[in-house]
């Protein structure tokens, strides 16, 4: 049996009840009259007082009526509880109940209020107000109010307000005359001398709220292509312009000075050929820069064979990525590589300057040492190696994350192969890695709960194409999908209430924030979105990551968009912008929007011999 407290009449969260109201209680089967009489208490809360009532019981004792003898006291908060027991006519148990509320006071006070589109988020905020600003308010009693009493704010700034009248003095409307900003937190505030119609004291009100996307765009109007193309090309725009002038490596933000990353370098030069293609640069421009890189990563500092996770750009020695990372990188080497091979496989063996670049990226690649990151033959990389700390970072390269792509080419090499042994038990854990829960109504291949950050769908398959490639333990084309339509209905729930987070801003990842940078997955949340989670999402969720990129242009775009495309994140609840822009982040988003539109860049990769003999060794289809 169930009981569920109904009060008389609709108070907002069982508020402003009468003195001498009545209360009901209504059961789905007949309760026995005499058990219910001990059952069935209701006392001041703050003064533990009980209070005195007759009982009566209505609709074949489905119906329990409470009417307190005397009035309750004036704003007073009490607690009627319904002890557990065999209350039923029959003896059917019922498990207990109890529910405050509180009564009016003799103040006038706001009994309810509607803003306009609002809702109350994640019991935390009130979020998508429309931005042409519509509150209404009910106050307890009649009031004479004056817009001289009230105060809008944006972010702090007051803003105009026009007040009109209701039904009647009880009930009042505010509206803005402009359009209110997107996404922005806006304060209302009633304060009050005497001023009603009535003498009594009255209660200032105040509530925060935000608003909902913007309803002007920033930018005028393209069609998908166009939107498509210019995105990619203020994109690159970041690789070629933040390409270190000495060795064309790219450097790791763009603050960092000489300070050029190993991995962004490989998106960068990715990102060259979707520049060729799309016309950005021309085709000579982009073999020259290629020629300088690959002469550059020839003379830097490897360890066996490994490149570091930074080096300086004049230089090439290492720069230590923490106090013991001062050598090699096998993961950031793989994503490197990874770029190499598909331009070598972009350019033409057949035209001498183009030749001589693939022999150097072949050189290069033949140099890599995957075995001895094997750390003496156990069955599973690591991470790191250095002359000074050897192996003390202690990190093994396990399953799954973001390095699939280093577990393959280690497979590939042609010179210091793996065995599949290696990525059997080192990168999938003998089954380990699979998941196999659905998450929102989406099955998860692998990988821990909700997938993790978004960038584990982006790396390592830039070149390496998803769509049919399978092994043993996942369908990656799954796993892809799925891992990105899970942020999408994590942020379309928004059980944290941030602000902006639905089916046009989501997408979790890896990013600066407003407190430095972190690894941000709906397990890890702080509301920081970077548009490089849906973006590169884009051949995974088209609509889906489309309508975010439409977002971010025209409703964001005058805080987040710049010279080198999306800036690296933003978080709506504290009103804040990056104005940075980081290579790992840069590159993920041309280059898949490319996959997306044409398969640009997993044709390339996809056609390396070596590659497919790595996959065939670790049991993939392809």
């Amino acid at each position: 049996m169930a009981g569920q407290l109904l009060l008389v009449q609709d108070y907002n969260q069982n508020s402003g009840i009468g003195t001498d109201q009545g209360i009901s209680v209504f059961f789905s089967t007949a309760i026995d009259p005499g058990k219910m009489e001990e059952a069935i208490s209701l006392k001041e809360e703050l003064s533990g007082e009980l209070v005195k009532f007759n009982v009566n019981f209505l609709d074949s004792n489905k119906e329990v009526v409470l009417r307190p003898i005397g009035l309750l006291k004036e704003g007073a908060t009490y607690l009627l509880r319904i002890s557990s027991g065999a209350l039923g006519n029959q003896g059917t148990f019922f498990p207990g109940y109890e529910v405050k509320f509180t009564t009016q006071s003799s103040a006038i006070e706001v009994l309810s209020f509607a803003i306009d589109g609002a809702e109350w988020a994640g019991n935390r905020r009130w979020l998508n107000a429309n931005t042409d600003f519509s509150i209404g308010l009910t106050f307890s009693k009649a009031i004479d109010l004056t817009i001289d009493q009230i105060k809008i704010t944006q972010n702090g700034i007051p803003m105009q307000v026009n007040l009109e009248a209701g039904e009647d003095e009880r009930n009042w409307i505010l509206k803005s005359p402009d359009l209110l900003d997107g996404f922005k937190k806006h304060a209302l505030v009633i304060g009050f001398e005497q001023v009603s119609s009535v003498e009594n004291d009255i209660e200032d009100f105040a509530v925060e709220f935000f608003t909902g996307k913007p309803s002007v765009a920033k930018f005028p109007l393209l069609d998908n292509a166009a939107l498509l193309t210019l995105v990619q090309q203020q994109t690159f725009n970041y690789f070629w312009d933040f390409a270190h002038p000495a060795s064309g490596m790219i450097r790791e933000r763009n603050t960092s000075g000489d300070i050029v990353t190993t991995g962004g370098t490989g998106f960068g030069m990715m990102a060259i050929i979707v520049g060729i293609e799309r016309g950005f640069i021309t085709r000579n421009e982009g073999v020259k820069r290629w020629a300088k890189v690959v002469a550059f990563l020839s003379k830097a500092d490897k360890f066996h064979g490994a490149w570091p996770h930074w080096m300086n750009g004049s230089t090439g020695k290492v720069i230590p990525f923490s106090l013991s990372d001062d050598g090699g990188d096998i993961v950031e080497t793989a994503l490197l590589i990874q770029g190499l091979l598909t331009v070598k496989e972009y350019l033409n063996p057949l035209n001498a300057t183009e030749k001589e670049i693939r022999d150097n990226i072949d050189d290069l690649w033949e140099a890599v040492e995957w075995d001895w990151y094997t750390r003496g033959g156990q069955n599973k990389l690591f991470w790191h190696w250095s002359p000074a700390n050897e192996w003390i970072m202690n990190l093994a390269v396990t399953g799954y994350n973001e390095a699939l792509i280093v577990y393959v080419l280690a497979a590939s090499s042609s010179t210091y192969p793996i065995d599949a042994e290696v990525y059997h038990k080192g990168w999938a854990g003998e089954g380990k890695i699979i998941n196999g829960n659905n998450y929102f109504g989406h099955l998860l291949p692998l990988g821990t709960p909700m997938g993790g950050p978004l960038f584990f769908s982006h790396y390592s398959f830039l070149g390496l194409d998803p769509r049919p490639l399978r092994d043993q333990y996942a369908d990656y084309w799954e796993q892809n999908v799925s891992h990105s339509l899970i942020h999408l209905a994590y942020s379309e729930q928004n059980s944290l209430g941030y602000v902006g987070y639905g089916s046009e801003i989501w997408g979790l990842t890896a990013s600066d924030n407003h407190l430095g940078y972190g690894a941000h997955s709906p397990t890890n949340d702080i509301g920081v979105i970077a548009p490089t989670a849906a973006l590169s999402s884009m051949p995974y969720t088209p609509e889906a990551s489309m309508a975010a990129l439409e977002l971010y242009y025209y409703g964001l775009g005058d805080k987040l968009w710049g010279q080198h495309g999306f800036h690296d994140a933003f978080n709506l609840t504290e009103d804040w912008f990056a104005d940075s822009y980081l290579a790992i982040d840069q590159g993920p988003i041309i280059i898949m929007i490319e996959n997306h539109r044409t398969g640009l860049l997993w044709k390339y990769f996809m056609q390396n011999q070596e590659v497919k003999d790595g996959l065939d060794k670790l049991g993939f289809s392809y």
